[in-house]
């Protein structure tokens, strides 16, 4: 999935003198207030990191509350969809209008009617919907497929996706996979005839 970054920083951490017992203990829950929130600094959303203090000496900050600073090194895993980036989630809702997903469990995606291909036509089965491939009967969009889409943009003050299903790479993760591998092993035996 695009969108991910693993990134390496040094980090100042500002911590309060009460916390100095256990440094690294604070270390963690200053990092932990950052997560799955969208941080200009990181340029993405924090997702995970890996700590570790390069050195034991802090700087102390003067003012009423004394700060102390310290410097981590950090590994941290980062979520940017760019716009025309493929993510995959979970689809949560389906109707005739709408395609809502639910991206790493965090963050929602909708794709609108306007921005699902015309190969896919919307029918209600047994009171559920779901959108099925005029071309390929087995490509199939319904509740909990796991789909892929194109974003158009990334709301980060909400995480919110607006996606995309026009291009041909999009749709339903398990068949485009299947699909692929079945392309190539057919390019692989057409190879094999012209070459015996």
């Amino acid at each position: 999935m695009e969108g991910l970054k693993l990134s390496e920083a040094e980090l100042m951490v500002y911590i309060h003198p009460s916390k100095s017992r256990n440094v690294f203990q604070a270390i963690c829950r200053e990092l932990s207030s950052l997560l799955f929130q969208y941080n200009e600094s990181f340029d993405g959303v924090l997702l995970a990191y890996d700590a570790s203090v390069k050195s034991k000496q802090a700087k102390i900050l003067s003012g009423l509350h004394p700060y102390f600073g310290v410097r981590v090194n950090t590994r941290l895993l980062l979520f940017d969809p760019k716009p025309n980036s493929l993510v995959e989630g979970e689809i949560v809702k389906i109707s005739a209008e709408s395609i809502h997903v639910i991206v790493l469990g965090f963050s929602a995606a909708v794709v609108t009617d306007v921005d699902i291909r015309e190969e896919f036509k919307y029918r209600v089965r047994d009171g559920e919907g779901s959108f099925v491939s005029r071309s390929h009967k087995r490509h199939v969009l319904k509740l909990g497929t796991m789909l892929r889409l194109q974003v158009q943009s990334f709301d980060e003050e909400v995480m919110h996706i607006a996606g995309s299903l026009i291009p041909e790479n999009t749709g339903c993760v398990k068949w485009l996979e299947k699909h692929s591998e079945e392309a190539l092993h057919t390019d692989r035996d057409h190879k094999r005839r012209k070459l015996a």
